[in-house]
């Protein structure tokens, strides 16, 4: 069981005072609201209202920031007066009449995140807002003790879409709006309306209002594609039923995709092709790192550029990657030389949203402290990059304690691995609950340091220490650039011992540090200037920008090994991932190219490389040239190894007879005629 307490009571002793001081008539109840402030706390002003009459009418209470108004809402004129910053400050008693209902009208100086607001009924916590955001807001309740027993889902962060044999953990967040404390429930699901999968959850005490976050124990393994109906709900609560079922059950649709194949040791075996798929005309400026959206049936590669600081980063999104109706869009979100300044990696969730981390120092660019870090942004084309949220763009939310960021890599809704290019270390970020776009509270965060190896970074801040998650074992592998070398930290060991050691700039839930996590070093050799990294299934991936080689490694054996390398002719690769069709993509920073890899033709900007190949790919002996190579008779012919070295040299008219190999250790070597490539395993 994975239940993690977030809200607990915090007011009963406030509580039992005023009722000790004060009595209601008959037909009336004692009501309190506990106001809970951000950062800012001048920007908040309140007013309670019967419900029906507007902010300003008939006010029961006014609070907050005493130079606003109703009309105060974005208007950011006020004097810093009012509330404090994080604080919590109950107001009433008032005495109201049982049953009806009234209105908190919450109005926010800047015109983004509100305070949070907890009414209490006779000492009884009856709900909380805590999601306003925008300029004005309206949050109604009902003036009325709670049923003794009524819980209902509060949230929903099962991974949206997943692939099939993977398994998918139901994840959320339940909520007790009843006057009885929880000791135990069950918490169901299904899948389509089928079987229900129980958890039965004890040893808790939840008060009104008060939520835990849950993983149920039971994982759902969808056997084929497609969409599929998940419901989530509670019963048994405290051995009885819930007494307020309209509320109970909270829904969702998730997307199954075909898993990803695991070609890599085919096209290590093979005749493959390296094609270009887009260049500078498709508006790709040094590109650095890409990923594919979550749904594969759409087939959307987003790539995302440098630039330059003073202009900020941006994407193209790449609809029908590789096929012959392939488009693409160039985006950049008004607010990108903040959220956005010399990206380095993007990473999409399980749930549609991405991630991108700025490689700027400042991201205010003045010098200041480092106050930059990870953006969470929706790929929901009617949000990102839109210039309808005002002065902070459209960027879901930002922490701020990785200057320098480095790789990224996504792990479940909206958590993230980010290299920390200043600091040398890796921290795991939990956005968890956003914002919404274009504001600013950043206070739900749950933010932990690895910092027992080091990275890094390089110098001129250009080649990026990329990372890859393996989700199916918790091995997050990481890029040491100034190392030359890849390192490996298991996500799922570890204490958390103490506050994060650099920093912070704003609050968090949490922010730790991590020790005694179980951590290896798995490549040392073989690598000049290690970048882009990808894992699938046994495979690990590593692009070196100085060659344009992908190096494959097993990582299926105690020992990591190198079993071939992918000669891309591409130097400046940089990010590189797993296709939905098992094809290799990567980016060229150098040349700001889009590439893939494929055993044979790919439909787009295809070049005329299958004019020869070799055969047999997988020899004992020899090999010989099969097509018209159009290279002269006194063409060299390079063998070269898995370290990249020359272990034969002949030429081509040797290659057309027959090449005997039989000298060579077993294992894969790279066959270069002038620029060309081609890939050949000797097997004894």
């Amino acid at each position: 069981m994975n239940l993690t307490r977030i809200y607990s009571l915090l007011f009963s002793a406030i509580c039992l005072g005023v009722n000790a001081n004060a009595q209601c008539a008959a037909g009336e109840v004692q009501v309190t609201i506990a106001v809970s402030t951000d950062d800012y706390g001048y920007e908040n002003y309140w007013q309670l209202t019967a419900s029906g009459d507007p902010c300003g009418t008939n006010t029961i209470f006014t609070g907050g920031n005493p130079t606003m108004s109703c009309n105060s809402g974005g208007i950011q004129l006020q004097d810093m007066s009012g509330y404090g910053n994080n604080v919590t400050i109950t107001e009433g008693p008032w005495c109201l009449i049982e049953g009806s209902t009234y209105t908190i009208w919450s109005v926010d100086d800047w015109g983004d995140s509100h305070a949070s607001y907890e009414v209490f009924v006779n000492g009884v916590s009856i709900i909380t807002f805590s999601d306003g955001v925008g300029s004005d807001v309206a949050f109604t309740f009902l003036a009325q003790l709670p049923q003794a027993r009524d819980m209902s889902v509060s949230d929903l962060t099962t991974a949206l879409y997943s692939y099939t044999g993977e398994s998918v953990t139901v994840r959320g967040a339940i909520t007790s709006f009843g006057s009885t404390t929880v000791n135990s429930f069950d918490l169901n699901y299904s899948i389509d309306g089928g079987a229900t999968q129980t958890q039965s959850i004890s040893g808790v005490s939840l008060g009104a209002s008060d939520t835990l976050e849950f993983s149920h124990s039971v994982p759902w393994t969808p056997s084929g594609t497609g969409t599929y109906g998940l419901s989530v709900w509670a019963t048994n609560i405290n051995g009885a039923e819930d007494l307020v079922p309209f509320n109970d059950t909270r829904a969702a649709t998730l997307t199954v995709n075909e898993a990803k194949p695991n070609l890599v040791d085919n096209i290590l075996g093979s005749v493959y092709t390296v094609t270009q798929i887009a260049n500078s005309d498709q508006d790709l400026l040094v590109p650095r790192d890409l990923d594919f959206h979550p749904d594969l049936s759409r087939n959307e590669l987003w790539v995302i550029n440098k630039d330059t600081e003073a202009s900020g980063g941006s994407t193209v999104k790449f609809s029908n990657a590789g096929d012959v109706d392939q488009t693409f869009l160039w985006q950049e979100d008004p607010s990108n030389g903040h959220f956005m300044s010399l990206p380095t990696g993007i990473a999409f969730a399980d749930n549609g949203n991405f991630s991108t981390s700025p490689g700027v120092f400042d991201a205010n660019h003045n010098g200041g402290d480092p106050f930059t870090g990870i953006t969470l942004w929706s790929s929901d084309p009617a949000i990102y990059a839109q210039p309808i949220f005002g002065g902070l763009g459209s960027h879901l939310d930002m922490l701020h304690v990785t200057p320098n960021s480095q790789g990224l890599a996504a792990e479940t809704w909206n958590r993230f691995w980010v290299v920390d290019g200043f600091n040398g270390d890796i921290v795991m970020h939990d956005f968890r609950k956003d914002h919404g776009p274009g504001n600013d509270y950043h206070g739900n965060a749950i933010i932990r340091r690895y910092d027992e190896i080091q990275i890094t970074k390089d110098p001129n801040d250009h080649i990026v220490s990329h990372c890859a998650l393996d989700k199916g074992t918790g091995w997050l592998y990481v890029v040491d650039f100034g190392g030359q070398r890849v390192f490996r930290i298991n996500t799922h060991s570890g204490a958390v011992s103490g506050l994060g050691d650099f920093g912070p700039f704003e609050t968090y839930v949490e922010y730790s540090m991590v020790t005694g996590y179980e951590k290896e070093v798995i490549i040392t050799s073989g690598l000049e200037q290690p970048a882009g990294i990808e894992v699938i299934g046994e495979r690990l991936l590593v692009s070196d920008h100085a060659n344009g080689e992908i190096i494959v490694y097993d990582i299926g054996s105690p020992v990591v090994v190198e079993i071939g390398r992918i000669e891309t002719n591409s130097p400046g690769i940089m990010g590189l991932t797993i296709g939905p069709d098992g094809r290799i993509w990567f980016v060229n920073a150098t040349t700001h190219q889009l590439m893939v890899v494929a055993e044979g033709p790919v439909a787009v900007n295809e070049e005329a490389r299958n004019d020869w190949y070799i055969s047999p790919t997988v020899t004992t002996g020899s090999v010989r040239l099969v097509g018209d190579a159009l290279f002269n008779g006194s063409e060299d012919v390079l063998i070269i190894d898995a370290q990249g070295r020359n272990v034969l040299r002949s030429k081509i008219g040797a290659l057309r007879n027959g090449l005997d190999l039989s000298g060579l250790s077993m294992g894969a070597y790279s066959l270069r005629i002038g620029g060309d490539v081609r890939r050949v395993v000797v097997q004894h």
